[in-house]
Protein backbone atom coordinates (compact mmCIF):
# COMPACT_ATOMS: atom_id res chain seq x y z
CA UNK A 1 0.00 0.00 0.00
CA UNK A 2 1.60 2.89 -0.97
CA UNK A 3 1.91 5.96 1.62
CA UNK A 4 -0.57 8.51 0.01
CA UNK A 5 -3.33 5.87 -0.29
CA UNK A 6 -2.58 4.66 3.42
CA UNK A 7 -2.75 8.89 4.07
CA UNK A 8 -6.09 8.80 2.41
CA UNK A 9 -7.45 6.30 4.25
CA UNK A 10 -6.73 7.14 7.81
CA UNK A 11 -8.03 10.59 7.40
CA UNK A 12 -11.18 9.57 5.61
CA UNK A 13 -11.49 7.12 8.45
CA UNK A 14 -11.39 10.36 10.71
CA UNK A 15 -13.76 11.91 9.15
CA UNK A 16 -16.06 9.32 9.32
CA UNK A 17 -15.62 9.15 12.80
CA UNK A 18 -15.85 12.57 13.25
CA UNK A 19 -19.25 12.78 11.01
CA UNK A 20 -20.83 9.92 12.79
CA UNK A 21 -20.33 11.82 16.57
CA UNK A 22 -22.38 14.77 14.83
CA UNK A 23 -25.54 12.90 15.56
CA UNK A 24 -24.46 12.34 19.31
CA UNK A 25 -23.97 15.86 19.97
CA UNK A 26 -26.33 18.81 20.75
CA UNK A 27 -25.30 22.54 20.84
CA UNK A 28 -23.47 23.59 24.03
CA UNK A 29 -24.47 26.63 25.85
CA UNK A 30 -21.41 27.83 24.94
CA UNK A 31 -21.08 27.32 21.70
CA UNK A 32 -24.23 29.30 21.12
CA UNK A 33 -22.53 31.82 22.98
CA UNK A 34 -19.47 31.88 20.14
CA UNK A 35 -22.65 32.33 17.64
CA UNK A 36 -24.10 34.81 19.07
CA UNK A 37 -21.30 36.65 20.74
CA UNK A 38 -18.87 39.74 19.45
CA UNK A 39 -17.79 38.96 16.19
CA UNK A 40 -14.86 36.47 15.39
CA UNK A 41 -12.98 34.92 12.50
CA UNK A 42 -14.80 31.44 13.82
CA UNK A 43 -17.73 32.73 14.10
CA UNK A 44 -17.37 33.86 10.71
CA UNK A 45 -16.60 30.72 9.24
CA UNK A 46 -19.50 28.61 11.46
CA UNK A 47 -22.28 31.49 9.89
CA UNK A 48 -20.46 30.96 6.03
CA UNK A 49 -21.49 27.20 6.72
CA UNK A 50 -24.73 28.77 7.81
CA UNK A 51 -25.37 29.95 4.81
CA UNK A 52 -24.46 27.07 2.29
CA UNK A 53 -25.84 24.09 4.10
CA UNK A 54 -28.71 25.44 7.05
CA UNK A 55 -28.94 26.23 10.26
CA UNK A 56 -27.92 22.27 11.77
CA UNK A 57 -25.70 20.40 13.35
CA UNK A 58 -23.89 19.28 10.05
CA UNK A 59 -22.85 23.17 8.87
CA UNK A 60 -22.34 24.00 13.08
CA UNK A 61 -19.46 20.73 12.84
CA UNK A 62 -18.99 21.07 9.68
CA UNK A 63 -16.00 23.80 9.92
CA UNK A 64 -14.12 22.20 12.46
CA UNK A 65 -14.24 19.18 11.34
CA UNK A 66 -12.65 20.65 8.15
CA UNK A 67 -9.69 22.65 10.47
CA UNK A 68 -8.94 19.27 11.87
CA UNK A 69 -8.28 17.41 8.57
CA UNK A 70 -6.34 20.06 7.02
CA UNK A 71 -4.25 20.42 10.55
CA UNK A 72 -3.53 16.63 9.98
CA UNK A 73 -2.17 16.81 6.45
CA UNK A 74 0.08 19.78 7.81
CA UNK A 75 0.85 17.65 10.58
CA UNK A 76 2.56 15.15 8.37
CA UNK A 77 4.19 17.67 5.71
CA UNK A 78 5.70 19.50 8.96
CA UNK A 79 6.83 16.16 10.29
CA UNK A 80 9.10 15.84 7.35
CA UNK A 81 11.72 17.51 8.83
CA UNK A 82 12.05 15.41 11.58
CA UNK A 83 11.08 12.16 10.77
CA UNK A 84 13.34 10.28 7.63
CA UNK A 85 10.89 7.70 7.05
CA UNK A 86 7.10 8.22 5.83
CA UNK A 87 5.50 4.95 7.55
CA UNK A 88 6.75 6.93 10.90
CA UNK A 89 5.06 10.34 9.55
CA UNK A 90 2.09 8.19 9.42
CA UNK A 91 1.88 6.74 13.11
CA UNK A 92 2.72 10.45 14.03
CA UNK A 93 -0.38 11.19 12.22
CA UNK A 94 -2.65 8.65 13.50
CA UNK A 95 -1.44 9.66 16.74
CA UNK A 96 -2.22 13.08 16.18
CA UNK A 97 -5.80 12.98 15.05
CA UNK A 98 -6.33 10.02 18.12
CA UNK A 99 -5.22 12.28 20.63
CA UNK A 100 -8.14 13.12 23.40
CA UNK A 101 -7.57 16.87 23.03
CA UNK A 102 -7.53 17.05 19.10
CA UNK A 103 -10.74 14.86 18.39
CA UNK A 104 -12.74 17.25 21.14
CA UNK A 105 -11.09 20.59 18.68
CA UNK A 106 -12.16 18.48 16.04
CA UNK A 107 -16.28 18.65 16.79
CA UNK A 108 -16.74 21.27 19.48
CA UNK A 109 -17.20 24.51 18.24
CA UNK A 110 -14.80 26.39 19.92
CA UNK A 111 -11.27 28.03 19.86
CA UNK A 112 -9.00 24.95 20.30
CA UNK A 113 -9.16 23.37 16.55
CA UNK A 114 -9.12 26.99 14.88
CA UNK A 115 -5.57 28.21 16.62
CA UNK A 116 -4.06 24.53 16.13
CA UNK A 117 -4.63 24.54 12.52
CA UNK A 118 -3.54 28.58 12.75
CA UNK A 119 -0.17 27.40 14.67
CA UNK A 120 0.27 24.40 12.12
CA UNK A 121 0.21 26.72 9.56
CA UNK A 122 2.38 29.14 10.61
CA UNK A 123 5.19 26.40 11.26
CA UNK A 124 4.42 25.33 7.42
CA UNK A 125 4.82 29.37 6.14
CA UNK A 126 7.81 30.03 8.67
CA UNK A 127 10.41 28.00 6.43
CA UNK A 128 8.78 28.47 3.12
CA UNK A 129 7.66 32.47 2.59
CA UNK A 130 9.93 35.00 2.84
CA UNK A 131 10.12 37.12 6.15
CA UNK A 132 7.74 39.72 4.50
CA UNK A 133 5.04 37.27 4.42
CA UNK A 134 5.83 35.85 7.67
CA UNK A 135 5.23 39.33 9.41
CA UNK A 136 2.14 40.34 7.78
CA UNK A 137 0.53 36.46 8.75
CA UNK A 138 1.59 37.34 12.21
CA UNK A 139 -0.27 40.75 12.19
CA UNK A 140 -3.22 39.18 10.71
CA UNK A 141 -3.41 36.93 13.74
CA UNK A 142 -3.15 39.69 15.98
CA UNK A 143 -5.96 41.49 14.90
CA UNK A 144 -8.36 38.16 14.50
CA UNK A 145 -8.14 36.88 18.14
CA UNK A 146 -6.36 37.34 21.46
CA UNK A 147 -5.28 33.99 22.12
CA UNK A 148 -1.97 34.07 19.81
CA UNK A 149 -0.16 36.11 22.29
CA UNK A 150 1.30 32.84 23.57
CA UNK A 151 2.62 32.28 19.97
CA UNK A 152 4.00 36.25 20.31
CA UNK A 153 5.72 35.90 23.14
CA UNK A 154 7.30 32.65 22.27
CA UNK A 155 8.51 34.46 19.08
CA UNK A 156 9.62 37.16 21.09
CA UNK A 157 12.11 34.66 23.02
CA UNK A 158 12.80 32.48 19.74
CA UNK A 159 13.99 36.36 18.11
CA UNK A 160 16.17 36.32 21.08
CA UNK A 161 17.91 32.98 20.86
CA UNK A 162 18.57 33.31 17.16
CA UNK A 163 19.66 36.99 17.66
CA UNK A 164 17.18 37.77 14.74
CA UNK A 165 16.51 41.66 15.85
CA UNK A 166 13.17 42.69 13.49
CA UNK A 167 11.88 39.14 14.28
CA UNK A 168 11.82 40.23 18.07
CA UNK A 169 10.68 44.15 17.22
CA UNK A 170 7.78 42.80 15.70
CA UNK A 171 6.88 40.05 17.81
CA UNK A 172 7.73 42.62 21.12
CA UNK A 173 5.12 45.07 18.98
CA UNK A 174 2.24 42.08 18.65
CA UNK A 175 2.67 41.35 22.27
CA UNK A 176 2.03 44.58 23.69
CA UNK A 177 -0.95 45.13 20.36
CA UNK A 178 -2.46 41.81 21.64
CA UNK A 179 -2.43 43.07 25.68
CA UNK A 180 -3.56 46.38 24.53
CA UNK A 181 -6.90 44.97 22.58
CA UNK A 182 -7.60 41.83 24.11
CA UNK A 183 -5.69 42.09 27.81
CA UNK A 184 -4.90 39.00 29.39
CA UNK A 185 -6.70 37.30 32.73
CA UNK A 186 -4.31 37.52 35.43
CA UNK A 187 -6.05 37.40 39.28
CA UNK A 188 -6.62 35.55 41.94
CA UNK A 189 -4.37 33.92 44.41
CA UNK A 190 -2.79 30.83 44.60
CA UNK A 191 -5.39 28.05 45.36
CA UNK A 192 -3.90 24.54 44.17
CA UNK A 193 -4.34 25.04 40.04
CA UNK A 194 -1.07 23.56 39.18
CA UNK A 195 -1.48 20.05 39.64
CA UNK A 196 -5.26 19.98 38.28
CA UNK A 197 -3.91 21.75 34.70
CA UNK A 198 -1.12 18.88 34.88
CA UNK A 199 -4.28 16.29 35.22
CA UNK A 200 -6.47 18.11 31.75
CA UNK A 201 -3.02 18.04 30.07
CA UNK A 202 -2.39 14.35 31.11
CA UNK A 203 -6.35 13.58 30.08
CA UNK A 204 -5.73 15.37 26.69
CA UNK A 205 -2.91 13.87 25.27
CA UNK A 206 -2.81 10.76 27.60
CA UNK A 207 -0.36 10.44 30.73
CA UNK A 208 2.65 8.28 28.89
CA UNK A 209 2.55 10.50 25.85
CA UNK A 210 2.02 13.88 27.97
CA UNK A 211 5.57 12.56 30.71
CA UNK A 212 7.29 11.54 27.83
CA UNK A 213 6.64 15.09 25.80
CA UNK A 214 7.40 16.74 28.77
CA UNK A 215 10.75 14.55 29.53
CA UNK A 216 11.51 15.53 25.71
CA UNK A 217 11.22 19.22 26.07
CA UNK A 218 13.36 19.32 29.39
CA UNK A 219 16.32 16.70 27.16
CA UNK A 220 16.26 18.88 24.34
CA UNK A 221 16.58 22.29 26.34
CA UNK A 222 19.93 20.63 28.16
CA UNK A 223 21.28 19.53 24.95
CA UNK A 224 20.45 23.01 23.43
CA UNK A 225 18.65 20.43 20.62
CA UNK A 226 16.02 23.10 20.68
CA UNK A 227 14.37 25.16 17.39
CA UNK A 228 11.17 27.17 16.59
CA UNK A 229 8.50 24.24 17.76
CA UNK A 230 10.30 23.57 20.57
CA UNK A 231 10.27 27.72 21.49
CA UNK A 232 6.33 27.75 20.81
CA UNK A 233 5.43 24.51 22.99
CA UNK A 234 7.90 25.38 25.75
CA UNK A 235 7.23 28.88 26.61
CA UNK A 236 3.37 28.32 26.47
CA UNK A 237 3.80 25.30 28.61
CA UNK A 238 5.61 27.04 31.32
CA UNK A 239 3.73 30.22 30.83
CA UNK A 240 0.36 28.46 31.29
CA UNK A 241 1.94 26.86 34.63
CA UNK A 242 2.99 29.77 35.83
CA UNK A 243 -0.49 30.84 35.51
CA UNK A 244 -1.98 27.50 36.61
CA UNK A 245 -0.59 28.73 40.34
CA UNK A 246 -2.78 31.82 40.90
CA UNK A 247 -6.14 31.11 38.49
CA UNK A 248 -7.89 27.86 36.94
CA UNK A 249 -6.70 28.40 33.35
CA UNK A 250 -8.49 27.44 30.22
CA UNK A 251 -6.23 24.85 29.10
CA UNK A 252 -8.21 24.64 25.36
CA UNK A 253 -6.22 28.04 24.78
CA UNK A 254 -2.99 26.21 25.55
CA UNK A 255 -3.09 22.89 24.35
CA UNK A 256 -2.61 23.64 20.60
CA UNK A 257 0.42 25.00 21.42
CA UNK A 258 2.34 22.04 23.05
CA UNK A 259 0.70 19.66 20.34
CA UNK A 260 3.47 21.60 18.33
CA UNK A 261 5.83 19.36 19.90
CA UNK A 262 4.59 15.92 18.74
CA UNK A 263 7.13 15.98 15.60
CA UNK A 264 10.20 16.51 18.20
CA UNK A 265 8.50 13.62 20.42
CA UNK A 266 8.12 11.38 17.13
CA UNK A 267 11.81 12.62 16.17
CA UNK A 268 13.44 11.86 19.18
CA UNK A 269 11.70 8.35 19.65
CA UNK A 270 12.68 7.25 16.22
CA UNK A 271 16.40 8.23 17.01
CA UNK A 272 16.46 6.22 20.44
CA UNK A 273 14.77 3.38 18.24
CA UNK A 274 17.24 3.02 15.46
CA UNK A 275 20.58 3.14 17.07
CA UNK A 276 19.65 0.30 19.42
CA UNK A 277 20.76 -3.01 17.99
CA UNK A 278 17.18 -5.28 18.02
CA UNK A 279 17.11 -7.19 20.68
CA UNK A 280 17.61 -3.52 22.98
CA UNK A 281 14.41 -2.44 21.13
CA UNK A 282 11.47 -4.73 22.86
CA UNK A 283 11.32 -1.79 25.45
CA UNK A 284 10.51 0.91 22.33
CA UNK A 285 8.48 -1.58 21.00
CA UNK A 286 6.24 -2.31 23.77
CA UNK A 287 6.02 1.56 25.11
CA UNK A 288 4.67 2.61 21.72
CA UNK A 289 2.17 -0.93 22.02
CA UNK A 290 1.14 0.37 25.55
CA UNK A 291 0.66 3.86 24.24
CA UNK A 292 -1.18 3.54 21.09
CA UNK A 293 -3.53 1.36 23.30
CA UNK A 294 -4.36 3.49 25.87
CA UNK A 295 -4.82 6.24 23.02
CA UNK A 296 -7.25 4.22 21.27
CA UNK A 297 -9.04 3.34 24.67
CA UNK A 298 -9.36 7.13 25.58
CA UNK A 299 -10.18 7.70 22.00
CA UNK A 300 -13.06 5.15 22.53
CA UNK A 301 -14.18 6.58 25.67
CA UNK A 302 -14.80 10.00 23.42
CA UNK A 303 -16.40 8.67 20.85
CA UNK A 304 -19.01 5.95 22.63
CA UNK A 305 -18.91 8.57 25.81
CA UNK A 306 -23.26 7.75 25.83
CA UNK A 307 -22.57 4.67 27.15
CA UNK A 308 -20.58 6.26 30.20
CA UNK A 309 -24.35 7.33 31.50
CA UNK A 310 -24.93 3.46 32.39
CA UNK A 311 -22.49 4.02 34.83
CA UNK A 312 -22.55 7.57 36.15
CA UNK A 313 -24.82 7.83 39.31
CA UNK A 314 -25.58 11.04 38.30
CA UNK A 315 -26.25 12.15 34.93
CA UNK A 316 -24.80 15.85 35.34
CA UNK A 317 -21.49 14.82 36.06
CA UNK A 318 -20.59 12.91 32.50
CA UNK A 319 -18.17 14.99 31.08
CA UNK A 320 -20.26 15.28 27.66
CA UNK A 321 -23.56 16.27 29.47
CA UNK A 322 -23.54 19.93 28.41
CA UNK A 323 -23.62 18.36 24.69
CA UNK A 324 -26.22 16.33 25.18
CA UNK A 325 -30.09 16.83 25.81
CA UNK A 326 -30.73 19.51 24.21
CA UNK A 327 -31.64 17.85 20.14
CA UNK A 328 -33.85 15.43 21.74
CA UNK A 329 -35.64 17.59 23.87
CA UNK A 330 -36.83 19.82 21.08
CA UNK A 331 -37.78 17.16 18.75
CA UNK A 332 -40.10 15.95 21.89
CA UNK A 333 -41.63 19.57 21.93
CA UNK A 334 -42.29 19.51 18.99
CA UNK A 335 -43.87 16.18 18.29
CA UNK A 336 -46.06 17.92 21.07
CA UNK A 337 -46.25 20.63 18.84
CA UNK A 338 -45.00 23.37 21.23
CA UNK A 339 -42.72 25.39 19.44
CA UNK A 340 -41.87 27.77 22.31
CA UNK A 341 -41.31 27.80 25.98
CA UNK A 342 -39.96 29.52 28.70
CA UNK A 343 -36.99 27.98 30.63
CA UNK A 344 -33.67 28.40 31.91
CA UNK A 345 -31.15 30.66 29.90
CA UNK A 346 -28.63 28.08 29.12
CA UNK A 347 -31.09 25.75 27.78
CA UNK A 348 -33.39 28.41 25.89
CA UNK A 349 -30.31 29.78 23.76
CA UNK A 350 -30.00 25.78 23.10
CA UNK A 351 -33.56 25.17 22.23
CA UNK A 352 -33.18 28.17 20.05
CA UNK A 353 -31.04 26.86 17.67
CA UNK A 354 -33.17 23.69 17.09
CA UNK A 355 -36.46 25.84 16.47
CA UNK A 356 -37.85 26.16 19.78
CA UNK A 357 -37.81 29.90 20.71
CA UNK A 358 -38.74 31.69 23.74
CA UNK A 359 -42.46 32.36 24.58
CA UNK A 360 -44.42 32.73 28.14
CA UNK A 361 -47.04 30.25 27.18
CA UNK A 362 -45.12 27.31 27.88
CA UNK A 363 -43.24 26.52 30.90
CA UNK A 364 -40.80 23.89 31.25
CA UNK A 365 -39.03 23.09 34.35
CA UNK A 366 -36.56 20.54 34.82
CA UNK A 367 -37.42 17.93 37.00
CA UNK A 368 -35.17 15.76 39.68
CA UNK A 369 -34.81 12.69 38.30
CA UNK A 370 -37.02 9.93 39.68
CA UNK A 371 -39.88 12.46 39.52
CA UNK A 372 -43.14 10.96 37.99
CA UNK A 373 -45.67 13.77 36.84
CA UNK A 374 -48.29 13.50 34.15
CA UNK A 375 -46.73 16.20 31.57
CA UNK A 376 -43.19 15.02 32.02
CA UNK A 377 -40.79 15.04 29.15
CA UNK A 378 -37.98 12.45 29.36
CA UNK A 379 -34.70 11.88 27.71
CA UNK A 380 -32.40 8.54 27.57
CA UNK A 381 -29.58 7.66 26.23
CA UNK A 382 -29.27 3.57 26.23
CA UNK A 383 -32.12 3.08 28.14
CA UNK A 384 -30.93 5.20 30.77
CA UNK A 385 -33.05 8.44 31.91
CA UNK A 386 -30.36 11.29 31.89
CA UNK A 387 -32.91 14.10 31.65
CA UNK A 388 -36.42 14.86 33.13
CA UNK A 389 -38.72 18.30 32.68
CA UNK A 390 -42.44 19.57 33.32
CA UNK A 391 -44.05 21.09 30.84
CA UNK A 392 -47.30 23.20 31.91
CA UNK A 393 -49.25 25.50 29.45
CA UNK A 394 -50.41 28.86 30.45
CA UNK A 395 -53.75 30.23 29.84
CA UNK A 396 -52.99 33.78 28.57
CA UNK A 397 -56.88 34.43 28.16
Amino acid sequence: MSIRLALFLILTLDTLLLIFQIGELSISYNETLLLNGNFSFLQSLIKTSFYFFGQNDFALRLPMIALHILSAILVYIISKKYLKLQRNRLWLVLVFIFLPGVMSAGIIVNDAGFILFALLLFVYFYERLSPRYIYILLIFYMLIDGNFVYLFIALTAFAIYIKNRNFFILNLFLVIGSLLIYGIDMHGSPRGYFLESLGIYAAIFTPIIFVYLFYILYRRYLTKDIDILWFIATVTLVFSLILSFRQRIAIEYFAPYIILALPLVAQTFEHSYRVRLNIFRKNYKLIFLVSLILLFINSSVVFFNKYLYLLIEEPRKHFSYNMHVAKELSKELKEREIYCVDTSTKMAKRLEFYGVTKCNNNILQENYLGESLSDNVTISYKNRVVYSANVTKINTN
